[in-house]
């Protein structure tokens, strides 16, 4: 059965029973395949959840939202450039059209074995993760938890660098590292409480003359899920040396990943060519590939490098 609340509350009261809609670009998917079933709380109909705006703060951007609003809207392409280009590049134009921001959040991984009706891997209740032992080409190098699939969501990559926090019905905020876990359980994709929607997601403003990138490594340069992705913010004095210095890494674990010893070397550096080199190598850091995922590692200094080179370029293009 599909309902369609009119209010909030309906819809969190609908949600302790009932899977979520938004845009449907996923669940559609796993509904269609047989991986999910039951009721669908539909959030169509319920106000409030969209638009975006900026109170001299922060943006608040509503959860239906979609993808593509995100990435055109000017407080985010002037003053948040790694979130738009990380929105704009995503997907594809039709996904982008319709997908919400707090679905792209919320969406399940890209796994072959989950998403097989007829496969009970470990984040469907099952004893083991079944790409350990098939094919991983594409899972994590950086293991961390019994579930070897990295997390699916670019926006929770842009976000987590922009130090964005969602907002639930009740009116708390969970920031995106608590939104999503850590990662251990591996039936988890995020840690959204039971019976909780997410309404809104606030982004604090930055100063103006700040710099950020987004970049990925793909297999082919359209419409495919990223390799290795990054979002990088930089922050210099006028004598080029980093102020302030922020990165984080998608596609690598089954997290994002905050690469805290990047930026941490980049502080007080000047952010030439080979100081952004050297800080980036060290994105390979705690590595622990799976057999077929090396090849992960050895990309990731790379993208990061160029993202960074971007970031202090002020560069708007996005990385293909």
């Amino acid at each position: 059965m599909i309902t369609f609340p009119k209010t909030v509350a309906a819809a969190a009261t609908g949600a302790r029973s009932a899977r979520v809609r938004a845009g449907g670009t996923d669940l559609q998917e796993l509904r269609s395949t047989g991986v999910v079933a039951g009721d669908i709380v539909d959030l169509r109909d319920v106000p409030g959840l969209g638009g975006i705006a900026e109170d001299g703060v922060e943006l608040h951007v509503g959860a239906r939202v979609t993808i593509a609003a995100l990435a055109v809207h000017p407080v985010v392409t002037q003053r948040m450039p790694g979130l738009a280009q990380a929105a704009a590049g995503l997907a594809t134009p039709q996904i982008r059209s319709r997908g919400t921001v707090a679905g792209n959040l919320l969406q399940q991984v890209r796994c072959w074995y989950y998403r097989n009706p007829h496969l009970q891997c470990a984040k469907k209740g099952g004893a083991t993760c079944l790409a350990r032992q098939g094919d991983h080409l594409f899972h994590v190098a950086w293991d961390n938890g019994l579930c070897a699939a990295p997390h699916p969501s670019t926006l929770a990559v842009a976000l987590q660098a922009y130090d964005a926090q969602v907002e639930l019905d009740d009116g708390s905020r969970l920031d995106i590292p608590a939104l999503l876990g850590d990662g251990s359980d591996p039936r988890q994709t995020h840690a959204l409480p039971a019976g909780r929607i997410v309404t809104a997601v606030h982004v604090p403003l930055v100063e103006e003359g700040e710099h950020g990138a987004y970049g990925r490594a793909i297999a082919r340069a359209r419409a495919e899920w990223p390799l290795i992705e990054v979002v990088a913010r930089l922050r210099l004095d006028r004598r080029n040396r980093v102020q302030e210095a922020r990165v984080v890494a998608g596609a690598m674990a089954n997290r994002p990943r905050e690469l805290s010893a990047v930026a941490e070397a980049l502080l007080g550096q000047e952010a030439r060519d080979e100081v952004l080199l050297a800080a980036a190598a060290l994105a390979r850091e705690g590595a622990r590939p799976l057999p077929a995922t090396g090849y992960k590692v050895k990309l990731v200094a790379g993208i990061v490098a160029d993202v960074l080179t971007r970031a202090r370029d002020g560069a708007g293009q996005e990385a293909e």
